[in-house]
């Protein structure tokens, strides 16, 4: 491939696979800075020697890259806070509660019972500490509104993140974790102590600029739901959004207008291109106003929490303004993978971002996929020449992402081409009219003609998107997509373009060979599911048993029929294991799974007269009964315990099962119980 002349792509290659080999790894520190530090070195000695003949130089080449894997190694590991002496990990502690000062980072979206903060450590146990937190602030149990920068104290004790307790349940704390984030508070009005509320960082400044914008707005007449969506699209904050409108957005296949990106950053670039173009008549204006662009650019990635999709964006078009005005020519996949070079450099787990892989497949879709799709027809009349660009732009930015999309969300909108090619040539109009709003909120010049018209505006775009994604028909849901299907695929793409473009043998055989190769992947995870499973999932207050024959699951359950199609275990455990079917049964007391018998106590707590030995005991509801009894009685393997029980019991059973020496299971500590 010609992109792999490019010095700066395989350096950029082989710092991702340097952060993908620390990630996966784990490899001591010490040892990979030190072989990083003699890389270097023998590089440094290597140019020395050669000079003039580098680019004919093999070995230099070897040593580059495997030196640029081992910067992306150690950048990774420089990030990792938990190697630091100073962080509260590593602090002793005989005490299960701490004294600990923190300062609030980042504000997460609320759950039902708790708002939700990142926060940065500045003191544990009275030891100066670095390190993040997850906080959790019972909900109104705080008056005072919280804010980025604030200050408070506490003594409490840490708690671990929960880890998945149902099969292929998304791994919370492995995500935090890329965060650097590992334990977190449950805290209330009588457990915390504001310390300060004074601004101290550029992000703090931020968030009181956007407090002040929505109050601003508020005041004006503007309403939570268009402020929500305003929130979104202008200051990158979605924490606010009602659940329902964020699903039309999903199922509509435009939610990622409400994720600020390169679409956003292309078309506010675009504005103020033409609002600070009088600056080119100045002496120095080719300097001046890529000067001005950038910093104007880079402020609103801070207002809008540098979150990945919005840094990347900022980065690539930063790099593309400043060398339009150095009259510089610019390769667009050079640009991306120069904006990726210096966002992995400084922030390497930014590679394990959805929004980060998604943002730059899209555009390497656009700019690869486009051209081809647009060049299939080429519509003489402007009225007809521009839908079809949108909408050649929206198929190609669609081919770039649907492997990774599915793998993540496992479901594709049918009817995107349609919400798109209606949004996207409106988005502007949206962007550049918000942006008056905002600067004339801030004035407190904003006319109630201008809030009437700009919230008709947002009404009407979430009017459509409501209507497009009413047609549930065209949302093909609960698609299973594995890592080995997402490469396959993406080799496939790349090997259809280049054949395009080339028309040779080598990547017809590679194209068809790929191909090949996928089906082999089907029928992998085909003939992988073929296993039947008996499992007791973990599910709060309620008793979830499956049992899986191939593509068949038969829950024993005591919910709700509606609550149960909507239930995030079941679903996930049906997009994990490729389910077709799945049916609906009430509970029993014994259940038979190959050559194993589980008898299931109750709230009754019947269990004697039985003429069989049962292998497992299953716990549920509660029941009063003498655990030690029942063990003497009918001598189980093992007893298991699902989230159905009262917390007291649970923990007197695990006693008991512990001084019995006999194994205990409980669901909500364990996970889910599964005999395969």
């Amino acid at each position: 491939m010609k992109l792999l002349n490019f010095t700066i792509i395989k350096l950029t290659i082989c710092l991702a696979v340097g952060i993908l080999l620390a990630h996966h790894l784990k490899l001591n520190f010490q040892y990979v800075l030190y072989v990083t530090i003699a890389l270097v070195s023998l590089l440094g000695i290597c140019w020395l020697m050669l000079k003039s003949k580098i680019n004919r130089s093999p070995l230099f080449g070897i040593i580059a890259y495997l030196c640029m894997t081992g910067v992306g190694m150690t950048s990774y590991n420089i990030q990792n806070e938990k190697l630091r002496p100073q962080h509260y990990t590593n602090l002793s502690s005989s005490e299960n509660y701490n004294t600990i000062v923190f300062k609030i980072k980042e504000r997460l979206k609320p759950d039902a019972y708790n708002d939700k903060y990142i926060a940065t450590i500045k003191s544990f146990n009275d030891k100066t500490a670095i390190g993040r937190l997850l906080i959790n602030i019972k909900r109104d149990s705080i008056p005072k509104h919280i804010s980025i920068d604030d200050v408070f104290f506490t003594s409490s004790e840490l708690k671990q993140i929960q880890k998945p307790l149902n099969p292929h349940q998304f791994d919370y704390n492995k995500y935090l974790e890329l965060q650097q984030v590992h334990h977190q508070l449950y805290l209330n009005s009588t457990t915390i102590l504001q310390l300060s509320d004074s601004k101290s960082t550029i992000y703090g400044y931020a968030d009181a600029l956007r407090r002040k914008i929505n109050i601003n707005l508020a005041k004006a007449g503007f309403e939570d739901e268009v402020l929500s969506i305003m929130n979104a699209l202008l200051l990158g904050q979605r924490q606010t959004i009602d659940k329902t409108i964020y699903n039309n957005y999903v199922n509509s296949g435009t939610i990622h207008i409400l994720a600020v990106s390169g679409l956003h950053v292309g078309l506010i670039l675009w504005i103020l291109n033409a609002l600070f173009k009088p600056l080119l008549y100045l002496k120095y204006g080719h300097f001046i106003r890529p000067f001005v662009l950038v910093i104007i650019l880079w402020s609103f990635a801070v207002i809008a929490s540098l979150s990945p999709s919005v840094t990347r964006a900022v980065t690539m078009f930063s790099i593309i303004s400043i060398a339009m005005h150095l009259k510089r020519r610019t390769n667009i996949y050079n640009t991306l993978v120069i904006s990726a070079f210096w966002i992995l450099l400084i922030e390497p787990t930014f590679l394990f971002a959805v929004g980060f892989q998604m943002s730059y497949l899209a555009v390497l879709g656009i700019v690869s996929i486009q051209p081809i799709i647009y060049n299939l027809w080429k519509p003489k009349y402007w009225i007809i020449d521009k839908p079809w660009q949108i909408f050649t732009v929206t198929l190609a930015a669609q081919a770039g992402v649907v492997p990774i999309s599915l793998f993540y969300f496992h479901q594709f909108p049918g009817l995107f081409f349609i919400s798109n090619l209606v949004v996207i040539p409106f988005l502007g109009i949206i962007l550049g009219l918000g942006l008056l709003v905002i600067a004339l909120a801030l004035m407190n010049m904003l006319h109630s003609s201008i809030v009437s018209i700009y919230s008709f505006i947002i009404d009407s775009l979430n009017g459509f998107i409501a209507w497009v994604a009413q047609y549930e028909n065209f949302l093909f849901r609960d698609i299973p997509f594995t890592m080995p299907q997402v490469i396959v695929c993406y080799i496939i793409i790349i090997g259809l373009v280049q054949l395009y473009k080339f028309r040779n043998f080598k990547w017809t055989a590679t194209s068809l060979i790929a191909i090949i190769i996928l089906q082999g992947v089907n029928f992998y995870n085909k003939y992988k599911i073929q296993n039947d499973a008996f499992v007791v999932f973990n599910k709060s207050r309620k008793t979830m048993i499956g049992f899986k024959q191939h593509k068949k699951l038969t829950i024993y359950h005591n919910l709700d029929s509606t609550k149960l199609e909507s239930d995030y275990a079941i679903k996930n455990y049906k997009i994990g294991e490729s389910l077709n079917f799945i049916i609906s049964d009430s509970l029993q007391s014994v259940y038979q799974y190959k050559d194993k018998v589980i008898l299931a106590i109750d709230s009754l707590g019947i269990y004697k007269g039985i003429t069989f030995q049962p292998n497992y005991i299953l716990l549920r509801n509660s029941p009063k009964l003498n655990l030690n009894r029942v063990i003497d009685s009918l001598k189980p393997q093992l007893i298991i315990a699902d989230a159905s029980n009262y917390k007291s019991y649970l923990k007197r059973w695990k006693a008991t099962c512990r001084h019995k020496k006999i194994p205990f299971h409980q669901t909500n500590e364990k996970g889910a119980f599964i005999i395969e």
